[in-house]
């Protein structure tokens, strides 16, 4: 897991030719431009543009995937995001679906991530996750990068 400034995520370009690719685009975003949808950045990097409604902690789930690495970038607000190591996981809520890649545990996070606009948190397959919890909407980007 990282949390990092956008301006600053170049040194995680590294990673990948993928990471690098997403990095950059992220860094010439403006939220202004925000519209609901999905935006392909080709070779497999696709990024959600989402609205969605913020849960209470005890009503998160942590989410899993293999495929993907996710980076999600709130835009309007500061969103609360939980963590967990998935080998930690115990409590299955809805089993691995390779179609959406993704798993849902009811485990609680080991730790809360207060991310900023402007700030962005990269989610790697052995992160769980728990993404939008915080009270009322917001907006943000999500970018799934395959692994």
């Amino acid at each position: 897991m990282i949390l990092c400034n956008i301006k600053d995520a170049g040194r995680y370009s590294a990673l990948s030719p993928l990471m690098a690719k997403a990095i950059e685009w992220l860094k010439s975003y403006n939220p202004a431009d925000f519209a609901e949808g999905k935006i392909d950045l080709g070779d497999g990097v696709v990024v959600k543009c989402q609205s969605p409604a913020l849960l209470p902690r005890e009503k998160s789930r942590l989410e899993v995937h293999k495929r993907f690495i996710d980076i999600q970038v709130p835009l309007k607000g500061v969103e609360v995001m939980g963590w967990a190591p998935v080998d930690t996981l115990r409590h299955p809520l809805v089993d691995y679906d390779e179609v959406k890649d993704v798993a849902f545990y009811g485990d609680t996070s080991t730790s809360l991530l207060h991310v900023n606009p402007g700030q962005m948190a990269v989610f790697f397959p052995e992160d769980g996750h728990a993404p939008n919890i915080g009270i009322g909407n917001h907006r943000k980007l999500v970018v799934k990068i395959p692994v």
